[in-house]
């Protein structure tokens, strides 16, 4: 368990105290203690100021400093009028990392004066989420606003932990901050959700990246004393994508890999060369993996190739598992395509045997070439809505009686009473039909099947079916 002083203490005051305490105080005549004011004069300090990464050295104390999320803390948003207000109730900061989660519960923590405590979902148990609470019972005052209890990563806390808090936020002995990457109406237990308010909050603009870079170069203890110029942004943006502690860590990654004293420009080959490293984020095991896999789909479905070949691109550049995106690509032939053109399901099949026989990278083309077809085929789910539709008629109606003419009859007993009399085989008949009853006689004038004459492969059917059936088939 993790416990943090009841206020936040500012890094600029750690770094004063040290200075008082290790380096010696000259002084002018009539004045107060000054200290040299360049840090590089200081080893010691700036010893300290290295032990922290840039991203941790520029994290705001102040709404005024913090970057993004204007529809939270922008002047008449909802979080920033609690604050004013200086009341916040229980909520959820749902986002990608490095958005600022855990940075504006400090701030709020900070500018209301109210004890702070912070756990990890990764490292703490259920006793300690009690014991926390206990100490924010014992210590809170009569007037004083309810102690913040901060949990990074709750979506990892299992349904014990999460049950623990329940009593302690409604009651108000704790206002609880929870940060999370994952989708909470999963991730977060129900009668928490309900306690809670969820507020989302959306990755950096480029404008806040470039700003944010801007800043840290120009004042930072560290980086304000080199030489350094922002030539080109393309690959800070792409590599950091929206992700401030990235777009930091990037920075400060090129600047020490540079040697003291000599001018940096940052450039897009400079960043490309010192990361060398793949820049998307797709986290196969989160929400991303649901969100563009279900881009791609809905872009087959609506007959993009253009959009479903990008992302496919992403999908593939991410690391995704290529029987994955094959097993959609049957599902979407089956369910999408459908009877408009039956050749989509044989080629979705084909590449699916193809990417298991290939690999990577060669994979890639059969999976392409598979996508640009079942986006460019015409379009219908007469099959999947009969299906869907047949399923909700049989959970309804239970288990009706197969009509005796249907029933297999392989012993003299089941002859006798009935199996299989009356039955006309079709294939002794003209054309190789006969009418006859195929439904129970609960369900005889249900329909199922409603063709959608997208194209000329399922027109045919439908009329087939008319010329058969006659009126049955014709709405």
């Amino acid at each position: 368990m993790r416990t943090f002083a009841p206020t936040i203490v500012n890094i600029n005051a750690i770094i004063a105290q040290l200075v008082e305490h290790w380096l010696p105080k000259p002084r002018v005549a009539g004045s107060s203690p000054v200290y040299r004011s360049k840090l590089s004069a200081e080893p010691q300090v700036e010893l300290f100021l290295h032990m922290k990464p840039l991203a941790e050295r520029m994290r705001p104390t102040t709404l005024d400093g913090y970057i993004g999320q204007r529809h939270l803390v922008g002047e008449g948003a909802v979080l920033r009028r609690m604050i004013d207000a200086g009341r916040v109730s229980s909520f959820i900061l749902w986002g990608p990392p490095g958005v600022g989660k855990t940075t504006l519960a400090q701030i709020i923590a900070n500018t209301l004066q109210t004890p702070f405590y912070t756990l990890s979902a990764v490292t703490s148990g259920v006793k300690d989420v009690r014991d926390v609470i206990e100490k924010a019972r014992a210590n809170r005052f009569f007037n004083q606003s309810s102690p913040i209890l901060f949990i990074d990563e709750i979506h990892r806390f299992s349904k014990s932990q999460q049950d623990s808090l329940l009593g302690a936020v409604e009651q108000g002995v704790v206002t609880l901050i929870g940060a999370t990457t994952e989708n909470p109406s999963f991730e977060v237990i129900r009668p928490l959700l309900s306690r809670c308010a969820v507020y989302v909050l959306q990755p950096l603009d480029a404008d806040d990246l470039i700003g944010l870079a801007n800043h840290a170069i120009t004042t930072d203890a560290l980086l304000s004393q080199r030489k350094i110029s922002i030539a080109e942004t393309n690959a800070l943006l792409r590599y950091s994508g929206g992700d401030a502690r990235k777009l930091l860590n990037i920075l400060e990654l090129v600047a020490e890999a540079e040697p003291e004293g000599t001018a940096i420009s940052i450039t897009d080959e400079l960043v490309t060369n010192r990361l060398q490293q793949n820049p998307l984020a797709y986290d196969k095991a989160g929400e991303q993996h649901y969100d563009i896999i279900s881009a791609f789909i809905k872009s087959i479905r609506g007959s993009d190739p253009d959009a479903a070949i990008y992302w496919l691109a992403r999908m593939i550049e991410g690391g995704e598992d290529p029987k994955f995106i094959a097993r959609r690509l049957v599902i979407s032939a089956s369910e999408d395509i459908g009877l408009a053109n039956p050749n989509a399901l044989l080629l979705a099949n084909a590449a699916f045997d193809a990417v298991q026989k290939l690999g990577w990278p060669e994979g890639r083309i059969p999976l392409a070439e598979a996508t640009v077809y079942l986006a460019t085929s015409p379009k219908s789910n007469s099959a999947y809505m009969a299906i869907n539709d047949a399923l909700g008629y049989v959970q309804q109606s239970g288990n009706l009686p197969v009509p005796l003419h249907l029933r297999n009859a392989p012993t003299k007993l089941m002859k006798q009473l009935g199996y299989s009399d009356g039955y006309k085989y079709a294939h002794d008949y003209e054309g190789h039909f006969v009418e006859q009853q195929f439904m129970p006689d609960e369900a005889v004038s249900q329909r199922f099947w409603h063709a959608q004459n997208t194209s000329q492969s399922e027109q045919r059917l439908h009329d087939r079916m008319v010329q058969l059936w006659g009126e049955r088939f014709k709405n």
